[in-house]
């Protein structure tokens, strides 16, 4: 006698909703819709294990199971008035149907189709859909993969939206910034705190405007007598460093928006190669202004 295969229990193909190896985190819902669809992305809907369905913002539960008492291959859906309770995966290995025209990647992310139509549910690897917080393993035949699933950290789903010591709206926070920063969320503070971080900054020729949007230091080159303008610091504690870099030769004369000392004088002419003048923003009777802190070289006068 001969047979087909090489064994003669040689086993079905694996469908969708069917859990592989040990390592698994399955739930029983006794609340579910009717019409289930096995081997697909269930959401939780006000306690009830539902069918993906276009909803906003849907809770994904997990994978729903196939019963065990039907057959391996055998995906449609789960009559409730047949069965009680369905179980559904939400940690572990689980084989899932993949909507058509897909093309999952091993270990890509895994999303769930929720257009409001006949794939709600589907896997895809789409990143317009549903995030699922699972990720593609390998296909076990046409159209089903087998996924890796894990929970959503709950630290993260906890506190969402809370402002200190904690992850916030895909910013995590300072367990506390106060005094020193205004904003708490670490991207907040890091964007309030980068103006204050010395930059080079581009000399911008004859007869241009200094950047004053961040502290910064600026190498002056001339090609004769030139000049450039310098408008009051943006915020306090800016720092500007400007030197003559290369002399044209030529002095390069930097008119101030206001005065930067006290004896009042608002234009500094580099004269040679090596002068050098540094400023700070301070505020002086509620206007920001520059102030002089250290001066080599440089012609300082009033006009």
């Amino acid at each position: 006698m001969s047979f087909g295969t090489g064994q003669i229990d040689d086993p079905q193909k694996v469908g969708a909703g069917e859990r592989h190896g040990q390592a698994q985190i399955i739930f029983t819902a006794v609340d579910f819709e009717d019409n289930l669809n096995v081997g697909r992305f269930a959401k939780l809907d006000t306690g009830s294990l539902d069918n993906m369905d276009g909803s906003a913002t849907p809770v994904i539960a997990g994978v729903v199971l196939r019963n065990v008492a039907a057959p391996v291959e055998d995906g449609g859906a789960i009559d409730a008035d047949l069965y009680s309770q369905v179980e559904y995966m939400r940690g572990g290995l689980v084989t899932v149907d993949v909507k058509t025209g897909e093309t999952p990647t091993m270990f890509g992310k895994v999303y769930a189709s929720n257009a409001g139509d006949a794939n709600d549910g589907l896997a895809t690897a789409n990143a317009a859909d549903v995030p699922t917080n699972a990720e593609f393993i390998m296909e076990v035949q046409d159209g089903v993969w087998l996924i890796y699933m894990t929970p959503a950290p709950g630290d993260v789903a906890t506190h969402i939206g809370d402002a200190t010591g904690a992850h916030a709206a895909s910013a995590i926070s300072l367990l506390d910034a106060g005094g020193l920063t205004t904003a708490t969320e670490v991207e907040a503070v890091i964007a309030e705190i980068l103006p204050y971080l010395m930059v080079s900054i581009a000399d911008p020729g004859d007869a241009g405007a200094i950047p004053v949007t961040r502290s910064g230091a600026v190498a002056i080159t001339t090609a004769g007598a030139e000049t450039r303008t310098l408008a009051i610091p943006t915020f306090e504690g800016q720092e500007l460093t400007i030197t003559m870099d290369v002399d044209g030769p030529g002095d390069a004369i930097i008119t101030v928006a206001a005065a930067f000392n006290q004896t009042g004088n608002n234009t500094i002419t580099l004269n040679d190669a090596g002068d050098f003048v540094k400023l700070a923003g301070v505020q002086v009777g509620g206007a920001l202004v520059w102030r002089e802190v250290q001066n080599d070289g440089a012609t300082l006068t009033t006009v």
